[in-house]
């Protein structure tokens, strides 16, 4: 079983950890649309604001120890991109981690905006360090908005690109995403 990079393809810990990510990236994106809609004599009322919170601190947590893994373990080649294209999947890749740690953050301010600590599953807390302001949550939650909206347009440019790669250059970008192939 190949656990790590190599220079033709993913590994099977960088596989999971992309669509790990990218499931609850879309989960969560989901589950908050709906949450927001709730109101207050729903049964969900409660819940889905807690399992969000929940999911988002496990989420950038997963974030972060991708993006160490990557730093670590490399990723292959790019197939046959222009310099062009490759700054621009750069680009686009390094704005998917970006947004990401900004929604955690954003979500951790509006969640600590009455100065009590995230609870995780009740399996650990995640303490509000910081001070709440004059609106906090208002500001955070509309910064976590347009953070969210502004993620699923770049996980949509992400996607297309690898419909792009698969379907008009056929190349295996998307396949070795899949699973690690044996050979380039």
């Amino acid at each position: 079983m190949q656990l790590t990079n190599q220079q033709h393809t993913y590994g099977w810990v960088s596989i999971v950890l992309h669509w790990t990510v990218a499931i609850s990236v879309l989960a969560m994106f989901a589950l908050g649309l709906w949450m927001v809609e709730l109101d207050y004599y729903s049964t969900w009322y409660h819940d889905a604001p807690y399992i969000h919170k929940s999911v988002g601190v496990l989420l950038v947590s997963l974030m972060l120890l991708r993006y160490f893994w990557n730093i670590l373990n490399p990723k292959p080649s790019a197939l046959g991109e222009s310099i062009f294209l490759k700054v621009i999947a750069s680009s686009v890749h390094l704005l998917l981690y970006l947004l990401v740690f900004l929604l955690g953050l954003s979500g951790y301010f509006i969640s600590t905006a009455e100065s009590q600590a995230i609870s995780v599953f009740n399996w650990f807390s995640v303490p509000a360090l910081v001070a709440p302001i004059s609106e906090q949550a208002d500001i955070a939650g509309e910064v976590h908005k347009w953070l969210a909206f502004t993620l699923i347009g770049f996980v949509a440019l992400h996607f297309i690109g690898a419909l792009k790669h698969h379907f008009i250059d056929k190349d295996s970008t998307l396949k070795r995403m899949l699973k690690p192939l044996l050979k380039p």
